[in-house]
């Protein structure tokens, strides 16, 4: 046989051995049903090692080293907030937020500031919130001995230009006049006053007179009262030598002494204002209402937080109780929500809420008041129960995906005074949650009686109309107070 003949019998057999190979049907394992699949246990999470110091002057630092990447950042949580400010002039603490980065230091004006860091593709900024304030600095490591310095300087030596003054106060005073633009803004807004009282300082909102009531000189007192060494706790992770980094944050923050007396610090008290009624924001140009309903709630460090977190599952999310009744099966929502909220030092909230269509707005808020009912009446299914503490402990590890995570974690539950394993007692007690806590914390926790309730949509086009709530209706007022006639 020649070769040529051969070759050409090897390529037929192994096309027909091919073409069967080919035709014949894939025998493959039929695929598990979900509940069938079994996965490893999720591994125990760890803290990772750090250090912690505190200056002579008070300051405490923490340095947690991460050599993965060329960066560092670090953060200085400073104890002050806009609750402390004074309640005719709302809006100073924000001012002073944004002026002690926007504003520049003694030794860099705003431009000269801003480029070096767009050089160095790093950033230092500043913000004062509601129960804190804060500076931050991110960076190449190569470029830390640059920008480090910076950040010193935002944070020591803020100039408060009067220039940049008078352009913070304008860009105040344009979020002032678009603060009606969006439906959700205005119901997050004024259901906190609604809870609260427009007064409280939880609640209340700048206005064009208590910004008229700002001037530089408050920001400047404003910054020297609170952001002092004894206020500030400051985090740094990253691609850093410890032994190194705390020799520059000493040489950089140990001269600091402020010799006047420390603010008082106390959290405000909370109360809730209206304890029954619906509030509405008419809004007759619109299709749809964004409701809100909910009572006052409680703080982190409940006994039951764990459990009510498990609550929060159940009635939540894809295949949550909410969802499963008022979106999919009644067709009432676009999205519907509920979960006890708490803060750190405050009363927070429980609150529900979600959109629909303005003829739905009624049945909407009596199927979520239903839903609440439920939870103080009967047990959840041991299904229901597993599949929320199973979605909490599994999310678990989303808590430390990365060391400066981590940090941010440890200096918060510090400077709310909350043990170092707080987060840890409550993976432990969401793992021994059962039915009968939930039921019981559902009825000490969930007030239907309390329940308080805003609509912003037509609320001539709602129907049936809202006083077939059987509750006093409450007309919200959301106009702007014009300078001069708050």
């Amino acid at each position: 046989m020649s070769k040529k003949l051969f070759s050409w019998l090897s390529l037929v057999l192994l096309t027909v051995l091919l073409s069967f190979t080919l035709r014949t049907p894939a025998i493959a394992d039929t695929p598990k049903h979900y509940t069938e699949l079994e996965f490893p246990p999720i591994p125990e999470i760890q803290l990772p090692e750090y250090d912690r110091y505190e200056l002579d002057n008070g300051m405490v630092v923490y340095l947690l080293e991460d050599r993965d990447l060329p960066l560092i950042s670090g953060t200085a949580l400073i104890r002050t907030g806009s609750r402390f400010e004074p309640s005719n002039k709302v809006g100073l603490a924000a001012l002073t937020g944004s002026m002690m980065r926007g504003g520049g230091t003694k030794n860099h004006p705003a431009a000269e500031l801003n480029s070096i860091l767009e050089q160095k593709a790093a950033s230092v900024e500043t913000n004062i919130g509601n129960t804190s304030g804060s500076a931050s600095f991110s960076t190449l490591t190569e470029d830390f001995n640059t920008v480090f310095p910076l950040f010193v300087e935002v944070l020591r030596q803020p100039a408060f230009a009067p220039d940049k003054f008078a352009i913070a106060k304008k860009q105040q005073q344009g979020s002032i006049a678009r603060r009606n633009d969006d439906p959700g803004d205005i119901a997050s807004r004024e259901f906190d006053k609604i809870i609260y009282g427009d007064t409280s300082p939880y609640a209340r909102t700048i206005e064009y007179e208590t910004l008229d009531n700002i001037s530089r000189q408050d920001t400047i007192d404003f910054y020297r009262t609170y952001v002092r060494p004894e206020n500030i706790i400051l985090g740094i992770a990253g691609d850093f030598d410890s032994d190194r980094a705390i020799e520059q944050i000493q040489n950089a923050f140990a001269d600091w002494q402020v010799d006047t007396p420390p603010p008082a610090l106390s959290a405000p008290s909370t109360s809730q204002k209206h304890l029954q009624g619906v509030f509405v924001v008419d809004r007759p140009k619109l299709t749809q209402s964004n409701i809100l309903l909910g009572h006052i709630g409680g703080q982190l460090n409940s006994p039951d937080y764990a459990t009510m977190s498990v609550l929060n599952g159940v009635l939540n999310g894809f295949g949550g109780r909410l969802f499963n009744e008022v979106r999919s099966r009644q067709g009432l929502a676009y999205s519907v929500y509920g979960a006890w909220s708490p803060s750190y030092d405050f009363d927070g909230l429980f609150i529900a809420g979600g959109q629909t269509q303005t003829e739905k707005t009624v049945p909407f808020v009596k199927s979520v008041v239903s839903e609440i009912k439920k939870l103080r009446n009967q047990l959840v299914t041991e299904q229901e129960l597993d599949d929320a503490k199973e979605s909490i402990l599994n999310s678990f590890v989303f808590n430390f995906q990365s060391p400066s995570q981590t940090l941010s974690r440890l200096m918060r539950y510090e400077y709310f005074d909350y043990p170092e394993d707080f987060i840890f007692d409550y993976q432990d007690k969401v793992q021994n949650t059962t039915e009968e806590d939930i039921l019981n914390a559902a009825i000490k926790y969930l007030q239907p009686d309390k329940l308080v309730t805003l609509v912003v949509g037509n609320k001539q086009g709602m129907n049936p109309p809202l006083d077939s709530l059987n509750q006093e209706i409450n007309l919200v007022d959301v106009s702007i107070p014009p300078p001069g006639n708050s």
